[in-house]
């Protein structure tokens, strides 16, 4: 059995030496854990919080990573049903709708919604990983007929948090001090 070693903010270390995948879910783990790390404990006005001119919020952070998880886990990758709310959501008109709508929601509201997002995330890679792991190709291809692997799909997500957790850090430094990473 391997023990998952983890930092002082509880976030899993990634494997030092593990194979490709137990490497990349490892990375995309503590992505993950980073964003809850810098999000935990606040209220709404926490959540609510901007710097400077962005209009970006931690709430809204949690809402985003929840839908990107969604579209690319759920959607693209098994060519499935977004699901509730995302499915209902008229995109096209309003194309930030998760960053807006954000400051609508309770923080245990925002909380749950990206963790179940993560967990049908986790449950639709490892569904992927059965069934060809890193190079099975989505379901989904882009207009010039190019179909993202499983490993792409998981590196993008990497990218996609690691992105926002910059952002992460500098909301949650103005909101009360908090730093680190």
């Amino acid at each position: 059995m391997t023990t998952v070693r983890t930092d002082e903010h509880g976030r899993p270390e990634p494997p030092v030496a593990g194979d490709e995948t137990a490497t990349l879910l490892g990375f995309l783990e503590y992505q993950r854990a980073t964003l809850a790390w810098k999000c935990r404990g606040l209220d709404e006005a926490g959540l609510r919080a901007t710097v400077g001119v962005s209009s970006m919020t931690l709430g809204g952070l949690l809402k985003h990573l929840a839908v990107v998880e969604d579209a690319w886990t759920t959607e693209r990758l098994h060519g499935r049903e977004a699901p509730e709310p995302w499915h209902s959501v008229d995109w096209d008109a309003d194309p930030d709708w998760e960053w807006r709508s954000a400051a609508g929601d309770t923080p245990d509201a925002l909380r749950a919604r990206w963790d179940e997002s993560v967990a049908r995330s986790r449950s639709a890679v490892a569904e992927a990983l059965a069934d060809g792991g890193l190079d099975r190709l989505a379901a989904w291809t882009w207009p010039d007929g190019t179909t993202p692997s499983l490993r792409w799909i998981v590196v993008h997500l990497i990218e996609e948090y690691a992105r926002h957790n910059g952002h992460a850090d500098l909301i949650r430094e103005a909101v009360d001090g908090s730093a680190g990473e």
